[in-house]
């Protein structure tokens, strides 16, 4: 008799405090040949405790939950249970949240909304071992890699501070910044004062000096 060959299944657990996300999500993965879900979890303890039980192949992880982080949980789930992925499906697509998920481990990272073909190319990835961003996340980290590549004489500033230099250099003030990342300008002040105590300048023109030496501000 042919023997037919038999593909393991990839076992999921969902991560997502927002119940209708999660059953939303559940019921597209369960409609993915060869996917299984195998538990749901709404906290950083349900998810760490459905790992323990299940030791899925991939998590599937929100980033905002009620008692922590997603962040921490990816951490905590990599550094212990190695063999399991984490794909981080979040709306949150700012700098810092991506590269602090992947930092944690995290082998690939969408925005909520993405569409079918992509949460799934996505999953597959993870669940074979790749590291995968999904569009929008993945140009945000291409620009900010071209801004780190001309700053590499700044190697103490962060992400967000490299994006926040660059834009000074190109002549931004702080309410425009903001509106351009996305946050407000008091967080902006913050960033900005943080550069001049880490460049060791003492104002804006001292910073965009160094900062156009540097090759950066060369953007739009």
């Amino acid at each position: 008799m042919r023997e037919e060959a038999t593909e393991k299944a990839l076992r999921v657990v969902v991560v997502d405090d927002h119940p209708v996300f999660r059953m939303g999500m559940v019921a597209l993965l369960t409609t993915l040949h060869g996917v299984e879900v195998v538990a749901e979890a709404a906290t950083v303890a349900e998810a760490i405790d459905a790992v323990e039980h299940h030791r899925p192949d991939v998590v599937v992880m929100d980033l905002r939950l009620p008692d922590g982080s997603g962040t921490a949980a990816t951490r905590t789930i990599v550094a212990n249970y190695p063999h399991t992925a984490v794909l981080v499906v979040t709306m949150f697509a700012d700098d810092d949240a991506v590269f602090a998920a992947m930092r944690a481990g995290a082998r690939g990272y969408v925005v909520k909304g993405a569409g079918q073909e992509e949460i799934e190319r996505a999953l597959r990835a993870v669940g074979n071992g790749e590291v995968i961003l999904g569009p929008p996340v993945a140009q945000r980290a291409a620009a900010l890699f071209v801004v780190r590549s001309a700053s590499t004489t700044f190697p103490d500033l962060t992400p967000r501070e490299d994006e926040v230099l660059d834009l000074l250099a190109r002549g931004l003030d702080n309410q425009s910044i903001g509106r351009r990342l996305g946050v407000n300008e008091k967080t902006i002040r913050n960033h900005v004062s943080n550069v001049f105590t880490k460049l060791r300048v003492a104002d804006r023109s001292q910073a965009i000096v160094k900062a156009r030496e540097a090759g950066m501000g060369q953007g739009e």
